[in-house]
């Protein structure tokens, strides 16, 4: 059974260059040129949320980074090279950090399974409740507050975002670059703005302000 699976994504990979080099012949001649996405999405790994399909974008259209749980941390060097490339190289003039309801990375920080070494990147999740604890053990109801929690969680990674010198030190050179926090619904395809949206320093406390 997995060598079919292996073979069928095979045959779909040609199918597909088929049809597009049918619509145009010069499809991928003129995607080897280069990119220039204006976007850069940093989402989470689950498989149910793919961030070209979801706002229908093509390729060379979306700049990407997932991770389990949309996290955006500061040690991460993986995606912080992500993010230096896209503002300081690519010039892309939105990120957006999606989360989604029902995100197992979320679920898992909510709980206290032990589940391997995910445990460690868990542990990053599970700082976010401790800042919010009053709020979120407020909600009775459990399913409420998962959807919540991701909520939060997303507004939180979004300011994460602005505290990096790497946004800042684009902020301070006057490119134009906002940040913006969406929740993805699985079951529903829709997405939720959040309505967090920064474009300025000046929305963070002054302690995370860099002076450059």
């Amino acid at each position: 059974m997995s060598q079919d699976f292996y073979k069928k994504i095979l045959d779909n990979n040609r199918e597909w260059v088929e049809r597009m080099l049918a619509k145009d012949p010069n499809y991928f001649a003129e995607l080897a040129k280069g990119q220039t996405p204006p976007l850069l999405w940093i989402g989470c790994s689950d498989s149910r949320v793919p961030a070209n399909e979801i706002i229908g974008a093509k390729p060379g259209e979306v700049f990407v980074h997932r991770n389990i749980a949309n996290m955006v941390v500061h040690s991460d060097m993986n995606m912080l090279s992500v993010l230096d490339y896209a503002v300081n190289v690519l010039k892309v003039k939105h990120v957006i950090v999606c989360g989604h309801y029902g995100c197992g990375g979320i679920k898992a920080a909510m709980g206290n399974d032990s589940i391997g070494i995910i445990d460690n990147w868990i542990r990053h999740i599970k700082d976010v409740y401790r800042l919010h604890n009053t709020y979120l053990d407020s909600i009775a109801d459990e399913n409420t507050r998962f959807d919540k929690f991701v909520e939060i969680n997303v507004q939180e990674q979004v300011f994460d975002l602005a505290k990096t010198s790497i946004v800042q030190g684009a902020w301070r050179n006057g490119q134009d670059l906002t940040l913006h926090g969406w929740a993805y619904g699985v079951g529903s395809g829709f997405v939720n703005d959040l309505d967090v949206n920064i474009s300025s320093e000046k929305d963070l406390d002054k302690v995370y302000q860099l002076k450059f």
